[in-house]
C-alpha cells in the first residue's frame, strides 16, 4: 500500500460528505502534520512506525478541530496496548491547530501484514 493510498484512506470522510467544514487547504494542512505526528510514533517492539505499519485506520477532524483516530494494534495481546493510544494522543494533539484528540482502538477489521507499507516491509525484511 503506498503512502498516498494509506493517507486518502485514513482520511476519508464517511459517507462521502465533505471531511468538515473548515478550508481545504487547511484541512491538507492538518492532515499532512497528523500523519508526520503519527510517523513519529513507534511500537517499542517492531522498528518501524505504527502508521507505516497501517495500523491507523481513520483519523476524523472535525469543524471544531477535534480529532478522533481509529487505530488498531498487530494483536490484542500487544504488550504497548496501554502506551501506544497515549502515544498516538500526545503526537497528534502536538500538531499547530488541533484540538482534543480521541484515540480508539478497534478490531475490525483485523490487523495483518497486508496492511504495511513498502517501506515498512522493508525496515523489517518481510518481502
Amino acid at each position: 500500500m503506498t503512502d498516498e493510498t494509506k493517507t486518502a484512506e485514513a482520511f476519508a470522510p464517511a459517507g462521502g460528505e465533505a471531511a468538515s467544514g473548515l478550508p481545504t487547504e487547511e484541512v491538507a494542512r492538518l492532515s499532512d502534520e497528523i500523519v508526520g505526528a503519527l510517523k513519529t510514533v513507534y511500537d517499542p517492539e517492531i522498528p518501524a512506525d505504527i502508521y507505516e505499519l497501517g495500523l491507523i485506520y481513520k483519523v476524523d477532524i472535525a469543524d471544531d478541530r477535534t480529532v478522533t483516530v481509529d487505530m488498531t494494534l498487530t494483536t490484542p495481546n500487544c504488550p504497548s496496548a496501554q502506551e501506544l493510544p497515549i502515544m498516538v494522543e500526545n503526537a497528534v494533539s502536538s500538531v499547530a491547530g488541533v484540538g482534543p484528540v480521541t484515540v480508539n482502538i478497534v478490531w475490525d477489521p483485523p490487523w495483518d501484514q497486508s496492511r504495511m507499507s513498502d517501506e515498512a516491509r522493508a525496515t523489517l525484511n518481510m518481502w
